[in-house]
């Protein structure tokens, strides 16, 4: 399309950003708007390349809160021109994903795979488990430091005690850890997490 601006080629392009690996900040972009969460929340659950079409009619269908086959060819347009002219040219920039103009398909790419949402990258909702593990290991150490010495009341248990219960406390976290990251990574669920979920600005363009 002429006057846009935007560069439609049908090679793949690779930014460095993505060689290097997502930022968050550029996360954070991505995972911004809604429909490009729906797009990455497809293409990590279907493991063949997506047309645009089907997919512009399932995002419309989900705005519009209709079923698959009622949505209008107006609506599945609007949103079929929103993603050829804007979404996916961000996204194939990322790096996330290969947009083929010409054939009309995106295709997932191997940089998709570190796309994954976590609470704990979302500022000011709880605990980062960075944080968690940086107070789990202090903790660790004034016990086992108060049991070695002797000091009360690390005193009033054996060594081999404190030590089952650094065993534990760190066998715990790391299941928890596991459940949650498994739990909101962006392809588990039958749909794409919410803004409610995500907290992300919605003010971006639809």
């Amino acid at each position: 399309m002429r006057g846009t601006g935007i560069d439609y080629t049908t090679d793949v392009h690779v930014s460095q950003s993505s060689q290097d690996g997502l930022t968050e900040d550029e996360l954070f972009e991505l995972l911004s708007n809604r429909r490009r969460r729906h797009i990455l929340h497809t293409l990590i659950t279907e493991t063949e390349q997506v047309d645009i079409g089907t997919l512009s009619q399932e995002i419309a269908a989900e705005e519009d809160e209709l079923a698959f086959d009622e949505v209008s060819s107006s609506d599945r347009k609007r949103v079929y021109t929103a993603l050829q002219q804007s979404h996916l040219p961000k996204m194939d920039n990322a790096g996330v994903l290969e947009f083929n103009r010409d054939r009309g398909t995106v295709e997932a790419t191997p940089a998709l795979e570190d796309v994954e949402i976590y609470m704990d990258v979302v500022r000011g909702r709880e605990l980062p488990w960075s944080d968690y593990y940086i107070g789990l290991t202090a903790v660790i150490a004034v016990v086992l430091g108060g049991a070695a010495l002797g000091l009360p009341p690390f005193s009033f248990l054996t060594m081999t005690a404190w030590v089952a219960f650094v065993i534990v406390a760190l066998g715990v976290s790391s299941i928890s850890h596991r459940y949650y990251a498994r739990k909101n990574r962006l392809g588990i669920g039958s749909s794409p997490p919410g803004s409610t979920e995500l907290e992300y600005d919605e003010s971006a363009s639809k």
